[in-house]
């Protein structure tokens, strides 16, 4: 299944919050996602733009495996996600059993994420309000779809941002900001 999706930062959640009630989205309530990264013991998968994490979203745990991004317009992937026993023990087993298996931990991502649901040509639409502390606030478009939908995908996404106004868009993971952050702040000052 292909992960069809744009992601753009906002720093006022007002007007599209407005405009997605005025479609008749649904929301669901605000949840907290924690993203545990990993990379691989045979390719580097910053390289080969590649993520596998342990989503944790309050008991519920997800084990998930996102491919290289496909093309310039969208953050376009092949997303194949498995559940796994929920609550923090069922978690800590997982990450033993990637650590096992020789996978690293990278960094861990948390955020506040509000879902809304809508319609629109012929595809369930997600938009999530995505509140990413001292990263930011963003707002994501995504549609699951299989590859002969992906054209059709890629066109409702573009068009909801479009109707949302959204312009700033961000093509890198919220774990690519997160580690580009940290290497900034851990860059030393040039001296004068």
């Amino acid at each position: 299944m292909l992960e069809v999706e744009v992601k753009y930062r906002v720093a006022d959640w007002d007007r599209v919050v407005a405009t997605l009630a005025g479609w008749g989205a649904t929301a669901a309530a605000a949840r907290e996602d924690t993203d545990h990264y990993f990379n691989s013991p045979d390719r580097d998968f910053a390289k080969t733009d590649e993520a596998l994490r342990l989503r944790r979203i309050g008991t519920d745990n997800f084990l998930t495996y996102k491919g290289p991004r496909r093309d310039a317009a969208t953050k376009t992937r092949t997303e194949i996600e498995l559940p796994v026993a929920g609550g923090s023990a069922a978690a800590a087993t997982a990450v033993k059993f990637l650590a096992h298996l020789g996978y690293r931990p990278v960094a861990v991502v948390s955020k506040v994420r509000r879902v809304y649901r809508f319609e629109r040509a012929g595809f369930a639409v997600e938009v999530c309000l995505d509140d990413v502390g001292a990263i930011g606030r963003f707002v994501e478009i995504e549609i699951m779809a299989d590859e002969p939908r992906f054209e059709a995908a890629k066109a409702a996404v573009i068009a909801t941002a479009a109707d949302l106004g959204l312009t700033d868009q961000e093509r890198r993971s919220y774990l690519e900001l997160l580690l580009n952050q940290s290497a900034t702040a851990k860059t030393p000052a040039p001296r004068a």
